[in-house]
């Protein structure tokens, strides 16, 4: 009897071990840091309603310094020979240049008119990754050799909480280049961080990823979340709703009130149905798709900002 308890034991052992073998690996972008573009001034001011604000400016970045590629392609290498596919940063940005440029040059047959693209779409318009892992580095001159210092920091794209991070010192040495000697001082400290990356996917593999979603109202509508359909209030429609498409009807209402529901901490799947990967934007569609049906026959806008944040409006499109 404890002899087949045992076999039953590892026979279970081994189906796990195959079952998340076989999950699929978060995909991967590795960027400068904001501080490394901010001291080799990479980075563009833009008006935010008044506000003079700064972002990196990656392109400039990729086009202008000798190393960042080199840097980005070496700890690229590392990640890919542990089984963590990768999406390169430089060529993405190219990409979604082309397709801009298409757009533009896109005009109706009929009328001559050219695409819509709101400031929003524009927005959206970026190299989308599970995972953003941003580097930083400086080497300083020592009496032994240039010594490399570096920080590594892995963000996840949906929540933008810091997942894994990484620090430290390479051995001093002048023979080497940077890119070298930044491999070489991140290859000593790169499995824990790795082992943190991994750690992060099994939990959203077995809990769900993490989201924000909020519902809102235009001030024009002649109702609001308490108005009451069949008996029933609409936040408690959508509070069901979020029960049964959450995992494990995992998420907190952080907010509420008759014109607002704010859901945070909502835990969605990583896929959907047909095994694609699934965003705020497609989780959210279901709610909009659920309020637009009887008894609700409610119209709602969808937004989003990001990869993990959507935003619905009741009342119209």
């Amino acid at each position: 009897m404890k002899l087949n308890k045992q076999i039953l034991l590892f026979g279970l052992t081994i189906m796990t071990n195959f079952v998340f073998g076989q999950a699929k690996k978060p995909t991967l972008m590795i960027l400068p840091s904001d501080n490394w573009c901010e001291q080799r001034f990479f980075m563009t001011e833009f008006n935010n309603q008044g506000i003079i604000q700064k972002t990196p400016n990656y392109k400039q970045a990729f086009q202008q310094d000798t190393e960042i590629g080199q840097v980005i392609s070496k700890i690229g290498s590392l990640m890919i020979e542990r089984g963590f596919p990768l999406k390169d940063a430089e060529q993405e940005i190219k990409a979604i240049e082309v397709r801009s440029a298409e757009d533009n040059m896109t005009a109706s047959s009929t009328s001559g008119t050219s695409l819509s693209e709101s400031p929003l779409d524009k927005l959206r318009n970026r190299a989308k990754a599970d995972i953003n892992i941003q580097i930083w580095w400086k080497v300083s001159k020592t009496d032994k050799g240039k010594v490399v210092s570096f920080i590594l920091e892995a963000f996840d794209a949906y929540s933008n909480k810091r997942i894994a991070a990484s620090s430290g010192n390479g051995i001093p040495n002048n023979t080497d280049i940077v890119p070298i000697l930044l491999q070489n001082a991140i290859l000593s400290n790169i499995d824990p961080f790795v082992g943190q990356l991994q750690s992060h996917f099994d939990d959203m593999f077995i809990n769900g990823r993490e989201i924000v979603l909020t519902v809102k109202k235009w001030n024009n509508w002649d109702k609001d979340l308490e108005t009451e359909i069949e008996g029933k209030e609409i936040k408690d429609y959508i509070n069901d709703w979020m029960n049964n498409h959450t995992v494990k009807g995992r998420f907190s209402e952080a907010d509420a009130s008759e014109n607002l529901i704010r859901f945070e901490q909502a835990r969605i799947p990583l896929f959907d149905l047909n095994n694609k990967a699934l965003d705020a934007r497609q989780f959210a569609r279901g709610l909009q798709k659920q309020l637009k049906s009887p008894p609700l026959n409610i119209d709602a806008k969808l937004m989003t900002r990001g990869l993990g944040e959507a935003i619905l409006v009741l009342g119209e499109k």
